[in-house]
């Protein structure tokens, strides 16, 4: 018989979230080794399966062969810190009490999503249904709730990084999606013995996000319907969270108010897009576009549409997490301005790849500065950079390579 694992990882298809497709591509790619079962808040995005017209908390669907448990939460305003509570201990009750009820569990895999509670979860599950818990931690708070001030509350902080600490403590095996990451593993723990823990990067699909050139008809189409052609685009596209200080790099797109031809994108949805939104608006800066996330089919064109792509983190998020992002802006080839910290894992890939440049957080003028170089510059160079992340991608970050890693690590803790 297969061994049966229960994910529990609040985002999954067809949710845009980065984590939701990234662990939905990782259980179709082992379904026909293990029993899968997951267990999954209803998608934020509209785009819902059958179990979206179930009136009963916990309803129920199939992906092939993956077995997906729904869960109804009460809706999250993300711009308010009282609604994402509310919904982060609804989604640990329920989420919880669904895994549970499950039957002959092998293993528990949770990421650290909810924050702490993602990882309390497996502890939890390990304890009651004598399962091993796989604890994948692609955000460590409460430092990342820290370097934004989520809270003023030192002691509230200091509790969380008991209980997350207890809960790596705990785990049979802790995945960490970055070098970085790892540091700060072992840093937590340098007082206690450290669990079996391994590094292996998040992915994209490199074989549907590929290099096009604006030209390509529905990149073309991409670019007229938005009002971008001709234009030097310079693009955002992911989630408008608090961890990326978006709200004070939009505060840039203004030193450009005399550049007609170049135009700033944010694609995406997040809990400071409204803010970004009222001061463009504030400002009247015709130049700079909102979009929402594009559905994954499209995702390849308006990635392409990009000249320069913007992967940022917030201050103090070095070793904490990793912008998924990085991936897709390296698969599409494009030229990447990266505003991280030193010695960071996607710093460390853009130096290592040449796909682009590096500045600071929190140094804006810089940022204005290398924009402005970027724009300057000769096309032919400006492409070099882009496919210099594409060929570092195809050699080190390909998904195969990450899915498989994931892939015969279940097994050798399986036995098989």
């Amino acid at each position: 018989m297969k061994p049966h694992i229960v994910f529990v990882i609040n985002y999954f298809y067809p949710d845009y979230a980065s984590t939701g497709q990234l662990l939905t591509e990782l259980c179709l790619h082992i379904q026909k080794d293990f029993r899968i079962t997951v267990i999954a808040a209803m998608a934020e995005n509209g785009e819902q399966g059958p179990a979206a017209d179930s009136k009963s908390r916990f309803a129920k669907e199939q992906l092939e062969d993956i077995t997906i448990i729904r869960v109804k939460l009460p809706k999250v305003d993300k711009s308010n810190k009282w609604s994402r509570l509310r919904y982060i201990a609804s989604y640990f009750l329920y989420a919880s009490l669904a895994m549970l009820r499950q039957k002959k569990v092998d293993f528990i895999y949770t990421i650290s999503s909810p924050p702490i509670l993602g990882g309390l979860i497996g502890t939890i599950g390990k304890r009651l249904l004598r399962a091993k818990h796989i604890y994948n931690i692609q955000d460590f708070n409460p430092e990342q709730a820290e370097a934004v001030s989520f809270m003023k509350s030192k002691k509230l902080y200091s509790i969380a990084r008991w209980v997350d600490t207890f809960n790596c403590k705990q785990a049979d095996h802790i995945i960490t999606v970055g070098l970085d990451m790892q540091q700060t593993l072992f840093k937590r723990l340098a007082a206690h013995s450290l669990p079996a823990n391994t590094v292996i990067n998040n992915w994209t699909d490199e074989q549907a996000i590929v290099p096009l050139d604006k030209a390509h008809p529905k990149v073309a189409r991409f670019l007229e319907q938005h009002g971008l052609t001709g234009k030097f685009v310079v693009m955002y596209s992911g989630n408008m969270g608090l961890y990326y200080d978006l709200e004070n790099l939009i505060k840039v797109t203004e030193s450009f108010s005399q550049y007609p031809d170049i135009a700033f994108v944010f694609i995406g949805d997040g809990a400071v897009k409204k803010r970004m939104q009222a001061y463009v608006e504030d400002k009247g800066l015709s130049g700079v576009h909102f979009l929402p996330f594009q559905p994954k089919e499209e995702l390849v064109y308006s990635l392409n549409a990009a000249d320069v792509h913007l992967v940022v983190n917030q201050k103090g998020i070095k070793g904490v997490s990793v912008p998924s992002k990085i991936y897709g802006v390296m698969a599409a080839g494009r030229t990447v301005l990266g505003v991280l910290e030193e010695g960071s894992e996607a710093y460390r890939l853009i130096r290592e790849s040449g796909c682009g440049v590096v500045v600071e957080p929190q140094q804006y003028g810089e940022v204005a500065s290398n924009l402005r170089t970027l724009y300057g510059m000769d096309q032919a160079r400006l492409a070099a950079y882009g496919l210099s992340g594409r060929m570092y991608l195809e050699q080190y970050l390909r998904r195969d390579i990450s899915l498989e890693k994931y892939r015969k690590l279940l097994l050798s803790m399986s036995g098989a």
